[in-house]
């Protein structure tokens, strides 16, 4: 499991650089991609793929919003790079080919979770940016303009 969680943190790390995201995020965006991945692998054994990925989808959005407040950044510089280890593209491709090679009904079963896992990663976000901004403001040591008391 160490090794997948350090070929997630990589894999999240190139994607950041794929899409531009200032090196100084690299981090946040490894963490985040790791964090998402560890909870996913942790949870897999007990919990159909759909449950885990909600679950390690809801950490990473979770994270994303609050490293972006920390940084004072957009959330999708962490979101879209932090979600690439738990999208399903081995299930897109195992639906593929099966279809190619004629199996439809492994076809149709792989094809299905994939849309469940995607269904979760949709809900995990639209769970999370449910909740109100305030929950994410964390004192980071410094004073904010609104909290100064004279």
């Amino acid at each position: 499991m160490i090794g997948q969680v350090i070929a997630a943190v990589t894999g999240t790390v190139g994607f950041s650089v794929l899409y531009s995201v200032p090196r100084a995020y690299y981090p946040y965006c490894g963490f985040i991609g790791g964090a998402g991945w560890f909870l996913y692998c942790l949870l897999i054994p007990n919990c159909s793929p759909p449950e885990a990925t909600l679950l390690a989808a809801i950490l990473v959005v979770l994270l994303s919003r609050l490293f972006a407040v920390k940084e004072r950044c957009p959330v999708t510089i962490f979101l879209i790079s932090g979600m690439f280890p738990l999208v399903p593209g081995g299930g897109i491709y195992w639906t593929a080919y099966y279809i190619v090679t004629g199996e439809m009904e492994l076809a149709a079963e792989k094809g299905f979770t994939a849309v469940k896992v995607a269904v979760a990663i949709v809900l995990a976000i639209v769970f999370v940016f449910q909740l109100p901004q305030k929950l994410f403001q964390v004192r980071w040591g410094q004073k904010k303009k609104n909290d100064r008391r004279e």
